[in-house]
């Protein structure tokens, strides 16, 4: 075995986004792309002697991206590397082996929600000891590394054969190739009530789990069909492909339109739920009715006790600032705090670390806990698993019963996806010039009584985050914000987030795209989007 050093140039466009570097898997496979990164990672955290996790979810490069990383960790000088058989792991599974084996981080090789295959997306970012992803202080060294790298080491060597576990050596370097499975299954035994679910199960409720041709079939199927005993093809969808089927494997209603449209037909199953690319978010379905994720993160918080690993309460909750404030009522009901960060897990780490929250959530189909440093989706189809079993239930039943008693968070995401960057942009700027003129307009009825660019100050670690999104208040407690989001690898995505409170008692019959109509109105006459962008309507509404 020969370590070669091979000398390179910086590559532009390498910028990491808030969930590591997102391109074209095209743009990975070029000479010397993926390398570069990883070097770049490695000469920032340190390789020498360390130990790492790897696996990723499965997508077109997957495994060819894995041998390489080896090899460089090997020729970096890595003690061990723990890699998922297949190079397979979930986002929160890889997380949970972080924490659980104590080592000194993890590559993940995921674009999340994002499509997979040839032509489309590819993406690879480093977490750190916590099991949570890097935070910007290190991201943004990366960033620089990529910048000035001028050569990176590689090992000469026989790939690894990572489809049967067990140990192998590369170099000096451990590589112990693990089930992807295992240890993630053992976590949610400690922390649901495998017994009354399987009961329920065993009962006659039934059951569809959309994993979208993505990483979270295996779990699923391990866990659902095998150890709760749900019927046999519960799981739809639950072999990982590395086009993920043809299947943009984000779920939402629109993605996810078959499970929606079993869900709503005559014979609808009780419960039904859907997972992401690398199994970080999830989205949960009634029999004839939608529960938005800001309601859902809102409803575990009321009732997260009923589950073992929750029994003795919530230290706090946490979610992102353009997630609706329901969670912030069921928090002052129960006498906790309540965090409000920028979108990002990262930041919901520093909380967690220091034992502030428990269960935090982003508006974009994501929920955590302590138990990861990560979102995921399938621990928020167990939860909610959970709490049916005890409540005995329909999800249908617990809304109306979580809103009579909170009231409601009418709340909806448009989104406009491949925007021209420079459009938006400038759409962003004139927002931004004109918030402070906007305070006691009445636009379009709404009556503004404040506006703001969010700004973060982290009550951990004081870091400062600007920028973090434009929010406009109404005088009635009504709120939209809008953000660009960094998960797109073409053009931008501009997200438009549309809220607006009415206190129980309330049925499910209400649209709430028709609740919200005055606040969309009134978005669209502040923000000019149809001006700026010459999009009247979104593409995905949620």
């Amino acid at each position: 075995m020969t370590i070669h050093t091979v000398a390179t140039a910086p590559i532009a466009g390498q910028k990491p986004g808030t969930s590591g570097l997102r391109k074209k898997t095209s743009v990975f496979m070029e000479r010397h792309y993926l390398e570069n990164f990883v070097q770049s990672i490695f000469d920032v955290v340190g390789v020498e002697g360390k130990t790492f996790v790897l696996g990723g979810d499965g997508r077109y490069f997957n495994d060819r991206a894995a041998q390489v990383i080896l090899r460089m960790a090997a020729a970096n000088g890595a003690a061990r590397v723990i890699v998922g058989q297949g190079a397979i792991l979930s986002t929160p599974a890889a997380s949970h082996l972080i924490r659980l084996n104590k080592t000194d981080g993890g590559i993940v090789m995921s674009a999340s929600h994002n499509p997979g295959g040839p032509n489309e997306d590819f993406g690879v970012k480093f977490n750190m000891p916590n099991g949570g992803p890097a935070p910007e202080s290190v991201t943004k060294i990366i960033f620089e590394r990529t910048k000035a790298i001028k050569e990176y080491r590689i090992m000469d060597a026989q790939d690894i054969d990572l489809g049967r576990v067990g140990r192998a050596s590369l170099g000096g370097m451990i590589v112990d190739v693990i089930d992807p499975v295992a240890d993630y299954v053992t976590l949610m035994e400690s922390l649901f009530d495998f017994g009354a679910i399987r009961a329920m199960f065993a009962s006659g409720f039934r059951m569809r789990m959309d994993s979208m041709c993505a990483v979270t079939g295996p779990y699923a199927v391990e866990i659902l069909e095998r150890r709760l005993g749900a019927a046999a093809g519960t799981v739809v969808n639950g072999t990982p492909l590395p086009d993920f089927g043809g299947v943009h494997p984000d779920p939402n209603p629109t993605w996810a339109k078959e499970l929606m449209d079993e869900m709503f037909g005559s014979d609808a199953p009780d419960f039904g739920a859907a997972s992401d690319g690398d199994g970080d978010r999830n989205m949960v379905v009634g029999a004839g009715v939608y529960v938005s994720p800001s309601d859902s993160l809102a409803l575990l918080a009321a009732n997260a006790h009923l589950a073992p690993g929750y029994a003795k309460g919530l230290a706090g909750v946490a979610r992102s600032m353009p997630t609706s404030t329901a969670v912030d009522r069921v928090a002052k009901v129960l006498g906790i705090g309540s965090y409000e960060t920028p979108t990002g897990w990262k930041f919901f780490g520093n909380l967690l670390d220091v034992g502030r929250v428990t269960l935090c959530g982003e508006e974009s189909f994501g929920t955590g806990s302590d138990h990861v440093r990560e979102k995921d989706g399938l621990w928020a189809v167990l939860l909610w698993l959970n709490i049916l079993a005890v409540k005995k239930m329909s999800v249908a039943a617990i809304l109306a019963e979580h809103w009579a008693r909170f009231g409601r968070n009418y709340y909806s995401r448009h989104d406009f996806e491949a925007v021209a960057s420079d459009k938006a942009d400038r759409m962003m700027v004139a927002l931004r010039e004109s918030l402070a003129g906007l305070k006691r307009q009445v636009v379009e009825g709404m009556t503004v009584s404040g506006a703001d660019d969010f700004v973060y100050i982290d009550p951990v670690d004081g870091s400062v985050s600007t920028k973090q999104g434009v929010r406009v208040m109404f005088s009635d407690g009504s709120r939209f914000i809008v953000r660009l989001s960094g998960t797109g690898t073409e053009g931008a995505t501009l997200r438009l987030y549309l809220e607006r409170y009415e206190a129980g008692p309330l049925g499910l019959d209400r649209d709430p795209q028709e609740a919200l109509a005055p606040v969309i109105r009134a978005a669209h006459a502040i923000t000019r989007i149809t001006e700026f962008t010459g999009r009247e309507m979104p593409d995905v509404v949620t």
